[in-house]
């Protein structure tokens, strides 16, 4: 898996998208159980707002790429819809990383 920092709007958003996705497991794997099971709140303070600003990233690279024209509207709300649930923007990555290899994504 290789990402192009410099040069490429999709590589970040596939950036976004893997962080996301990560915080996401570990906010419902980890965090929540500490909150609901041993009265433990913070943790889902802290992954809470790490998630959120992985979450706000890749929308706003989502609106990067879209007006860029890196992305169809459908890819963009493939992955909108893929950051809502979990596991999905791991399979979405792969998929995402085979077409712009393939150059039929930006």
């Amino acid at each position: 898996m290789t990402f192009d920092f410099k040069h490429s709007l999709l590589s970040r958003l596939r950036v976004f998208s893997l962080l996301d996705g990560i915080s996401y497991l570990i906010l419902l794997g980890f965090a929540m159980p500490l909150k609901y099971l041993a009265d433990q709140p913070l943790a889902v303070r802290i992954v809470g707002s790490l998630h959120g600003f992985f979450f706000l990233a890749l929308c706003w690279y989502l609106l990067r790429c879209l007006l860029a024209k890196k992305l169809t509207f459908g890819w963009c709300v493939l992955v909108f819809v893929c950051a809502l649930i979990p596991l999905a923007p791991f399979f979405l990555d792969r998929k995402l990383h085979e077409k712009e290899e393939k150059g039929e994504l930006g």
